[in-house]
């Protein structure tokens, strides 16, 4: 997966979290990024898995929050955002729920599966 693809939601804050089913979707100001292998939380207080209680709620305290950094690798997607916290995704695919872990929409439409 190409950094620069997800390099413009570096300095967007996160506008909104939803809940769907089975998947999450964030959305940022423009792009938005679902991820259907549930993203881990890792901060200063810890580590939360979604699993864990009050996964939901780090999740949803990020609201208002910019995005310092986004970094791509071939086994995890991990979003930064200021205040040390981070959202991980693994792109492994033992961990995979299902055909991809992540589907990314950039601001002009650009679309990413993995």
């Amino acid at each position: 997966m190409s950094q620069s693809m997800l390099h413009e939601l570096a300095g967007s804050c996160l506008s909104s979290v939803e809940f769907v089913h089975d998947y999450i979707q964030f959305h940022f100001q423009g792009p938005s990024l679902s991820t259907f292998t549930l993203p881990s939380v890792k901060s200063v207080v810890g580590y939360l898995s979604a699993a864990d209680d009050g996964h939901r709620d780090a999740l949803c305290s990020q609201v208002g929050s910019e995005v310092e950094e986004v970094v791509p690798t071939r086994e995890e997607l991990t979003v930064r955002f200021a205040g040390s916290v981070a959202f991980i995704v693994s792109l492994r695919d033992e961990d995979t729920r299902g055909p991809e872990a992540i589907h990314y929409i950039a601001k002009d439409g650009t679309q990413i599966v993995v």
